[in-house]
């Protein structure tokens, strides 16, 4: 006798991680128009921005509906990578006008609650190493999509976890694998030793001074890495001998640009994708900004 055949559990949507200061930014900066409530007294520039560049990347950028989950930046999430240097992000401008995306900050969160989308931050963790986390314990073969413009994410790409740039041309804004390595001729495996050398400016990580983008991916040529160049020959010759000489700092620069992805993070993903967010102006209606 023939037996049924059980259905196959639906594959789950995508899941879609948003670094949420960093959406913040892009959209309190980059917009092309200022958007102020009805009277002119209330700058709403960041919050209208930041719903309508997530609702147009997932309308535009994502083949079907994904399930969503912001991670912020906690207020002392730096703390750690200070702790080993403590010039980390120092070069950052802490003015009022640079700092202005944060006056938005808990419009935008109230606006994620009253439409489903999960958001969180952890006081003493970077929204990096959340997403690293995430990323880490979502099991395969969900696809993943991390929104940011933060290269960092790079080293979290695979076959099924990708990064969107949507300030990149159309076609070109998701990179996986195959994009890293046009573009930089290192892995994402190697990516952080890869910006352990030519360092990182918005990080203020400054590298291995005389080491260029070039140069080091000659160095880390046939997926090597830092531990690695010792016993190449490479650090023999030429600027090779920069690195041997900076090794040592090299390391410590990659500890730094590595990602944290053992955290206890409060949030699980479902496998269920959110409901499509309305128009921005209807979320600024329905926060009563306007």
């Amino acid at each position: 006798m023939g037996g049924s055949v059980l259905p196959s559990a639906p594959e789950p949507c995508p899941l879609l991680l948003i670094d949420g200061h960093n959406l913040l930014w892009g959209a309190t900066f980059g917009f092309p128009a200022e958007i102020r409530s009805r009277d002119k007294t209330r700058l709403l520039t960041g919050v209208f921005a930041f719903f309508a560049l997530l609702r147009v990347a997932i309308r535009e950028d994502l083949t079907e509906q994904p399930e969503v989950i912001v991670v912020f930046d906690g207020q002392y999430g730096s703390s750690d990578r200070k702790e080993i240097d403590p010039t980390y992000k120092a070069q950052r401008p802490t003015d009022e006008a640079s700092l202005a995306p944060i006056q938005f900050l808990p419009d935008v969160k109230r606006g994620l609650d009253q439409h489903g989308i999960v958001w969180t931050e952890l006081d003493h963790a970077e929204a990096d190493d959340v997403i690293a986390t995430l990323v880490h314990t979502t099991p395969p073969p969900r696809q993943i999509v991390i929104m940011s413009r933060d290269r960092d994410y790079y080293q979290l790409v695979t076959d099924r976890v990708r990064v969107l740039n949507t300030k990149m041309h159309p076609g070109k804004r998701y990179i996986g694998p195959a994009e890293v390595f046009a573009r930089h001729q290192v892995t994402p495996a190697q990516w952080a030793d890869f910006r352990a050398l030519t360092g990182d400016p918005a990080d203020n990580i400054p590298g291995v001074h005389g080491i260029g983008a070039t140069t080091a991916a000659t160095l880390l040529a046939d997926g090597i890495t830092l531990d690695d160049l010792p016993g190449t020959g490479r650090l023999d010759t030429g600027r090779g001998r920069l690195v041997r000489e900076q090794l040592d700092i090299a390391r410590k620069w990659r500890d730094m640009i590595r990602l944290n992805h053992e955290l206890d993070v409060p949030v699980t993903p479902t496998g269920k994708p959110n409901q499509l967010l309305p128009a921005p102006a209807a979320v600024v209606e329905e926060l009563g900004l306007w």
